[in-house]
C-alpha cells in the first residue's frame, strides 16, 4: 500500500468536518430537523405543505457552496474514473440503500451518531463496511 503524503491534508480535512458539523447543528437548532440529504431531497418529491422553502434552499445552498468557494480558490481538478453506466448503477444503488436503511451517510453518520442514535451506529457501521468491501474487490479482486 502507497500513501500519498504530498495530498494528505489533515487540517482542510479538519476545517471541512467542522464546518459540517456546526452546520448540522445549527440546521437543527433554528429548524429543528436532522440535516440528511436523502431526506431532504425526498421530501421535495412527496411535499407537504410550508415544506418545499426550506427544503429548496438547503439544496440550492449545496449546489451554490463550490460556486461560491470557486470565487475565492480554486476547485481540485473533478476526475472520475467510472463509464457513465457505472455511475448510474452506483447510483440506484445508493438510492436503494438510503431507503432500505432510513436515511443516507450524512443523516446517520453525521447527525444520527452525534445524538448517539443506536440505529445510526449499525447504519453507519454497514455503510462503512459496504464501502470497505466494494473498494477491496474492485481494487484487489476484479482489477
Amino acid at each position: 500500500m502507497h500513501i500519498d503524503w504530498s495530498h494528505f491534508t489533515p487540517w482542510t480535512s479538519l476545517a471541512g468536518g467542522l464546518l459540517i458539523g456546526l452546520a448540522a447543528a445549527l440546521f437543527v437548532l433554528f429548524n429543528g430537523r436532522i440535516a440528511g440529504i436523502s431526506g431532504i431531497v425526498g421530501g421535495l418529491l412527496r411535499p407537504s405543505r410550508g415544506e418545499v422553502g426550506w427544503r429548496l434552499a438547503f439544496v440550492f445552498g449545496l449546489v451554490l457552496a463550490p460556486l461560491a468557494y470557486s470565487l475565492v480558490a480554486v476547485l481540485p481538478a473533478r476526475r472520475i474514473d467510472a463509464s457513465t453506466t457505472l455511475l448510474i448503477v452506483a447510483g440506484v444503488l445508493v438510492g436503494l440503500g438510503t431507503r432500505y436503511g432510513a436515511g443516507c451517510t450524512s443523516g446517520h453518520g453525521v447527525c444520527g451518531l452525534s445524538r448517539l442514535s443506536p440505529r445510526s451506529l449499525v447504519a453507519t457501521l454497514a455503510f462503512m463496511a459496504s464501502g470497505f468491501a466494494t473498494v477491496f474487490i474492485v481494487r484487489h479482486l476484479i482489477a
